[in-house]
């Protein structure tokens, strides 16, 4: 008798988790379909891999700039684009990060920095590299923040940046770096490959760096199924993050930060790189995770 009462009991604790488990997959924070929708169309042939300073890229800026008009996101200081130019070889690269703002509704003067980059690698002997993980993935959920906030507007003040010329040394971001006033940024929220794990694992880089980070992180309410891993950060074998996207000049800038992605995949820097071979639910969960990280610190601080 007592080994069929606890089997029941048992039973019922197996239903009762698997509930609470569906219903954590079917939060709605933003809209999961126009999130796939930008990133098949920012992934698509029509921008030729987004290479910094070629025609491909100056059309996936445009359309990044009309997303945030469209959801009514003012450019940072007013302005959208903010151009900047580097040495390669000797030669004079011009690039534009696209920067937009919503300003906080109780600390308007601390900035969260949530980032992602729109440059690929273009294309090689006429193959098109498309980039959909890399990182076509973390813009368009760039684009399901800027939905959120417009309804639920942030207590921090956010910049949202698009980053130009990643592929050829971070160039976005050093910019970025040197022209804010760093004292007044809180945090970099970095995306960087956030669509694509056979192991539905996402990895976050940064805790290691800050105590606060740290126990928010451990302490994490999961929205989703999707696995939340700190690893990547020069303390477990793998491969160190901690300087290889966007989020490393922010770093040295003494600036905490949060790197999320996922690891390399098979396609990674290949022309294979392409939409139909990403995870849909995973991509939709990463995003979810990465926005109710972003809602513990704006609602608690560092």
């Amino acid at each position: 008798m007592k080994i069929k009462l606890f089997s029941f009991v048992f039973l019922l604790v197996c239903i009762a988790t698997s509930c609470a488990q569906a219903v954590k997959s079917e939060i709605t924070l933003f809209d999961e379909d126009q999130l796939l929708v930008h990133l098949e169309e920012l992934s698509s042939d029509k921008y030729q891999g987004r290479r910094t300073g070629t025609r491909g890229n100056d059309s996936a800026r445009a359309y990044i700039i009309k997303q945030f008009k469209d959801l009514k996101i003012k450019g940072f200081n007013e302005n959208y684009e903010q151009p900047f130019s580097f040495q390669l070889r000797n030669k004079s690269i011009q690039g534009v990060n696209v920067l937009a703002e919503i300003k906080g509704t109780e600390k308007p003067d601390k900035y969260i920095v949530i980032s992602a980059y729109y440059d690929h690698l273009g294309t090689r002997k006429d193959v098109v590299y498309n980039g959909a993980d890399d990182d076509a993935s973390g813009v368009s959920a760039l684009f399901s923040f800027a939905e959120y906030f417009t309804k639920n507007p942030p207590k921090h003040s956010v910049i949202l940046a698009a980053f130009d010329a990643e592929e050829i040394g971070l160039q976005g971001a050093k910019h970025l770096v040197s022209t804010i006033d760093n004292d007044n940024v809180l945090l970099n929220l970095n995306m960087d490959m956030i669509s694509r794990s056979d192991k539905n694992e996402l990895y976050v880089v940064g805790g290691t760096y800050n105590q606060s980070l740290n126990s928010t992180i451990e302490n994490f309410d999961n929205p989703t199924s999707t696995k939340l891993i700190q690893g990547h950060d020069g303390t477990d074998g793998k491969q160190n993050w901690t300087m290889s996207s966007d989020h490393a000049p922010l770093h040295l800038a003494k600036i905490p930060f949060l790197y999320f992605g996922n690891e390399d995949h098979t396609s990674y820097h290949k022309p294979t790189d392409d939409f139909k071979d990403i995870n849909p639910q995973f991509y939709i969960n990463a995003t979810k995770i990465i926005l109710s990280m972003f809602l513990t610190i704006d609602n608690s601080g560092l």
